[in-house]
């Protein structure tokens, strides 16, 4: 979030005047659900990454929980997530009575390690497995090759975690359709904002219909449907025990601008990124984060070598606050949460190695849009400096 106080914020949303208009234009309208804008909004992204079909939701873990329950995640199931995400993507298994079981993530990245995901399907509680979700954690995507290889063999769901990963498209496509459905964020330092959202993804004409049934209320008619059509407006059946997961066309709107500003945005990032690389590269104390086809770079995931440095990463990270960069941690494995804890007694740091070690060397710095070449010099000056005063 921005904070004025800050030389260098984390993140400031690119909001301009088409986006002020486009949600002026719905106040003025005397419509602001879901209606026209959403639909329109759910055409356009749909047609962006080649999806047959999309649904804006009011957030990403609106859409989790819309996917999770269409692809059978209940009572007696689970799902095989990732400990290094933000706690909604288990949680969201929590809220449909599932269990999730949980798989380190790979050596030399973020993301969920296949082998790791095999190895739990494989084993007795593999059985009640529904679904895989994999995180492409900063937009760097998992390897959904080797994951729909060992979903297939298994007969599970796939559902991507995609709330990093727009746009990244690669040679098999965008993230958000390589599964059986993809979720993404629209939350305020998301690549495109509607300030709180997200979208579901899928090529699946079934999961589309349950999802579309259980995002509202269960309900067989939309409410734009409902007053714009010749049927009488309160004539609908409820079929389902539904949620209120809907998506307002006031953020609709705001979502429509930004999307049209995706790939401006995507190529400034990368601008960023690149410079990054070529500063922070000359550091020995500095790890580069991993990069790979389709990278949205969502973030900059900063590793420390802490074998170079007589310093924590949370004193460096502090230190780095106190001279003006709005940092960040991505994430806090979750094992390390109360409820985690108590609900797994085996769900341990030394039981996952690899998020526990990424997670004591990584600082998210910087990246956004609108960043000044002043901005990422100024933020490269206090790593440097920081270095310099803590190497060994």
């Amino acid at each position: 979030m921005a904070d004025s106080t800050l030389k260098v914020p984390f993140f400031k949303a690119s909001i301009g005047p088409e986006e002020e208009n486009a949600v002026l234009n719905v106040l003025r309208s005397g419509w602001l659900t879901t209606g026209k804008e959403a639909l329109s909004f759910e055409k356009e992204f749909a047609e962006k990454i080649n999806s047959k079909y999309a649904l804006c939701v009011n957030s990403n873990t609106s859409g989790m929980i819309l996917a999770m329950e269409a692809c059978g995640v209940k009572k007696g199931k689970a799902v095989i997530t990732t400990p290094y995400t933000f706690v909604s993507t288990a949680a969201c298994a929590r809220h449909l009575g599932a269990d999730v079981y949980f798989a380190d993530i790979e050596k030399d990245s973020y993301s969920i390690d296949p082998d790791k995901i095999e190895k739990i399907l494989a084993s007795p509680e593999g059985k009640n497995v529904a679904a895989i979700v994999p995180v492409h954690i900063a937009g760097n995507l998992c390897n959904m090759k080797r994951i729909m290889e060992i979903a297939k063999k298994y007969q599970v769901k796939v559902i991507e975690d995609a709330a990093h990963a727009f746009p990244c498209k690669t040679t098999d496509g965008y993230a958000g359709v390589l599964g059986d459905a993809g979720v993404f964020s629209f939350y305020v330092t998301k690549t495109i904002t509607t300030g709180e959202g997200g979208m579901v993804t899928t090529n699946n004409p079934e999961l589309a219909k349950r999802m579309t049934v259980m995002r509202m209320h269960g309900m067989d008619r939309t409410t734009w449907d409902r007053y714009t059509s010749d049927k009488a407006s309160w004539e609908y059946d409820i079929i389902e025990s539904g949620f209120k997961f809907n998506l307002p066309d006031i953020n609709a709107a705001l979502g429509r601008v930004q999307l049209k500003k995706a790939d401006l945005f995507d190529e400034q990032r990368k601008a960023h990124v690149k410079k990054y690389f070529n500063e922070l590269g000359k550091l020995d104390f500095v790890k580069l984060p991993p990069d790979g086809e389709g990278n949205s770079w969502h973030l900059f995931l900063m590793r420390l070598d802490l074998t170079k440095l007589n310093v924590s990463r949370n004193q460096f990270a502090k230190e780095l606050q106190s001279m003006g960069i709005g940092i960040s941690m991505h994430f806090i494995p979750l094992f390390h949460f109360t409820y985690w804890k108590k609900l797994y007694p085996d769900f341990i740091p030394e039981n996952f190695p690899q998020a526990e070690e990424k997670y004591q060397e990584t600082i998210s710095i910087p990246l956004w849009p609108d960043m000044t070449d002043e901005m990422i010099d100024y933020t490269v000056s206090c790593i440097k400096s920081l270095g310099e005063k803590y190497h060994v």
